[in-house]
Parts: structure tokens; C-alpha cells; sequence
């Protein structure tokens, strides 16, 4: 029997091979689809276990995909072949087990049991005890992580040498641009790898968060990713956070963007300074003054998060591509079928929070359903008023059929 180099179960590989398969994602470079490598399963992923426990297992280039960004430009996406999305999900499946456990309870991003929502409950409570936030994002965090850093943390919690190698090799792989272009890398993790994320989190624990705790004691975060907010007592103690932030960030070879990096006071009814900025983004909520009642039904100003306007304008975006009013020959449980579970999804996340903000996203839908019946009922083209009539009927009737509607969000 040949012994390997590396002692690599066959059994991980194959648990990795079923998650990628569920999750499923486009080909690489190779043009290679989950359904033709799983053709030659058995030959695909011997051969994947046999190059890796040998120590001869090279990642290929990932494959370049830009991907529009909300706030304009676009962003590159790095995509791994099918047999590289299982070599990173073998190693990320053995790492993060052993890195979870050291990260910080307020990093919530890429981690399993944690979630964005979580982020947003603890955001909100300390916007009640802080009068200050800093607000930060860091600019191309995943196109500049330093290899040196990252390696020098990952090695202070793993000794497994085969994990060791091949993180330091995806780290280096080229990146092939939509042209053929070959691009070499010396800092950055691709986003869109498997195992960027936890990489990711690794280094932000030590740049930031640990870092935070020991060198900011009383201020308290929230990280998701890159995306971040701090909570500050006073404005002074708020431009002195900012401004350490900068330089820890400099010295770990990263930079705040400066678009998205500022101080906001988080005004309400009791609290009066003239600071100009008094909302914030995170994470698809806006955190800004709004109008509340007390239990004796009295209005005052609650400084609490709501839906963002970005976000309800990609939701506004998506509706008006479903092209609902062309889809004559479906009926509405072809649509219920169809789209419900996106909009379920949107309430699930956008509606904890003052869920009426999202009022102009199901108002949009049911624009497009009353498009829809104009088509699909010779007698209610160009009747508006009588399509919306009709379009109120069936939400009574059957107001499982989407969300908003089983809400009361019925015209």
C-alpha cells in the first residue's frame, strides 16, 4: 500500500463533493457544470483526493466575473472549477470548527448560527445606549487581504500541514479575466471562493475585532464582513475611535473607504445635538429618526432601523424583471409557485424592523398582477380600476398566495 504525503479522509472529500453539489454555482474556467462532473463522479473525485494527498494538487485560475454593485461600479468575482469548489470546501469543512470557536461574538458574518439579523438586533439596542456611531466599510477588503498576515494567523491555529499548502496556493492563484487574460495575484482571497469567508473573518479577528476589545475597551461593534459599525459614548470619543481605526487599518494594509466611513449621531427625542449626520446603513436596514407611540398611544422620535431605500429599489428592480404582465398563461398559483417564496424571503429578513416600510415593494407587485389580469381577461384590458377590483377579490379569497397579501397589503 503507497502512503501519501498527506493524510486526507476520503470520506471529507465526499461530504465536500455534497455540498457543492447542493449549493450548486456556475462553471469555471474549465466550463465544467456540476452535472458533467458528476457524470465521472467516482474517476473525478479520486482523482481530486489522489493529487491532493500527494501533495501535486495545483488550483487552476479562477474564472473573472463582474458583478454590478448597488452603489455603481462593479465588482469581480472569483469562481472557482467544480473540482476546486470541493478541494475548498474539504478544507474550509476542517478549518472552521477549529477557527469558529476564537472568533467574537459580534462578528456575525460567514459563520454558522449567526446571522445578519442578529447583527441588526444588537445594532439597534446599542443605538439606544450610545448616542454615537462610527460607521466604517473597508475598501476591497477581499482584493487586498496581505498573504503575509493572513498566513502568519491562520499558522497560529493550524499545524496541519496539507491545509497549510493549499491555502497558500489559492491565495496565489491567477485570476483569468472574460478576455483569456491571465492575472497573477500577490495580495487579495477571490471573492466568490469557498474558503474566502473564513479567511476573511481569521484576519479581520485579528485586525479588528480582538484588536478592538483590547485597545477600545467600552466601545462595542458589529461586524458583518467588511461592513461594520461602532458605538461611542460622546462625539469626541467617536473621532478618536475613527482615527484609530484608520491607522490599525493602514498598518494591516487596508484602507477605510472614505464614501462610506463616517460619524453619525443617533438622534431622537432626548437627544438635540446639531450633528449633520443622523442616519446610517448596515446590512440593508437604514438606522435613522423615526416616528414611534408609547403605550399610551403618544408620539415621540425613536432613533430605530427600517428597510433601506437601495434595497427597496433592487426589490422594485426584481419585480419589474419577472415580467409578471407577460405571463398570460399562468394562473396565480403558477405565480404564487414561482415568486411567493422570494417575497417570503424579503419579509422574513426586511419585515422584522418596521415592516411597513415595505409598503412600495408589495404595492409594486400588485401593480404588476393587476398588468397581468389586463392581459390574461379580454374583458379587463384597459380597465385598470376593474382589474384592481379584481386583483382585491382574489387577495381575500386566497391570501396565502403571497406574503404581502396575508398581511393586508391587498391593492
Amino acid at each position: 500500500m503507497t502512503c501519501k504525503p498527506y493524510d486526507i479522509p476520503k470520506t471529507l472529500i465526499w461530504e465536500a463533493w455534497l455540498h457543492v453539489k447542493a449549493n450548486q454555482g456556475a462553471a469555471g474556467i474549465d466550463a465544467e457544470t456540476i452535472e458533467r462532473f458528476e457524470k465521472r463522479l467516482g474517476d473525478n473525485l479520486y482523482k481530486l483526493w489522489n493529487r491532493m494527498s500527494s501533495g501535486s494538487y495545483f488550483p487552476p485560475p479562477v474564472k473573472a466575473v463582474p458583478i454590478p454593485k448597488k452603489s455603481g461600479g462593479v465588482r469581480i468575482l472569483g469562481i472557482p472549477t467544480v473540482a476546486d469548489r470541493i478541494a475548498q470546501t474539504a478544507v474550509k469543512m476542517w478549518l472552521e470548527p477549529r477557527l469558529d470557536p476564537i472568533f467574537r461574538d459580534d462578528s456575525y458574518g460567514y459563520r454558522p448560527g449567526k446571522s445578519a439579523l442578529e447583527a441588526i438586533a444588537a445594532t439597534r439596542r446599542r443605538c439606544w445606549d450610545y448616542d454615537w456611531v462610527v460607521e466604517f466599510d473597508i475598501r476591497g477588503l477581499f482584493d487586498n487581504l496581505a498573504h503575509d498576515l493572513l498566513m502568519a494567523a491562520l499558522r497560529k491555529h493550524c499545524q496541519e500541514p496539507w491545509i497549510l499548502l493549499y491555502v497558500e496556493r489559492w491565495l496565489k492563484a491567477p485570476m483569468q479575466t472574460t478576455d483569456g487574460q491571465i492575472l497573477e495575484r500577490d495580495k487579495g482571497t477571490p471573492q466568490g471562493g469557498v474558503v474566502s469567508p473564513i479567511l476573511a473573518n481569521l484576519f479581520l479577528h485579528y485586525a479588528f475585532d480582538l484588536w478592538v476589545t483590547r485597545h477600545l475597551p467600552g466601545v462595542r461593534f458589529a461586524r458583518y464582513a467588511d461592513d461594520a459599525v461602532l458605538h461611542c459614548k460622546s462625539k469626541r470619543q467617536a473621532e478618536y475611535v475613527l482615527e484609530r481605526i484608520r491607522e490599525r487599518f493602514h498598518a494591516c494594509k487596508l484602507e477605510l473607504h472614505p464614501g462610506k466611513t463616517r460619524i453619525v449621531y443617533c438622534k431622537d427625542i432626548n437627544r438635540t445635538s446639531d450633528h449633520p449626520d443622523i442616519q446610517f446603513t448596515f446590512l440593508g436596514y437604514t438606522f435613522r429618526p423615526r416616528k414611534a407611540l408609547d403605550k399610551y398611544g403618544r408620539v415621540y422620535v425613536n432613533f430605530s432601523p427600517a428597510v433601506s431605500r437601495d434595497a427597496l429599489k433592487a426589490m422594485r428592480q426584481t419585480i419589474r424583471g419577472w415580467h409578471l404582465q407577460l405571463k398570460s398563461d399562468k394562473t396565480l398559483a403558477d405565480l404564487s409557485a414561482m415568486f411567493a417564496p422570494i417575497l417570503r424571503g424579503w419579509q422574513q429578513y426586511y419585515g422584522r424592523y418596521h415592516g411597513s416600510a415595505l409598503k412600495p415593494a408589495w404595492r409594486s407587485m400588485n401593480l404588476f398582477l393587476i398588468r397581468w389580469l389586463m392581459r390574461k381577461h379580454k374583458r379587463l384590458a384597459g380597465r385598470k380600476t376593474r382589474a384592481a377590483e379584481m386583483l382585491k377579490r382574489l387577495a381575500q379569497s386566497q391570501p396565502g398566495a403571497f406574503i404581502h397579501w396575508s398581511l393586508g397589503f391587498l391593492s
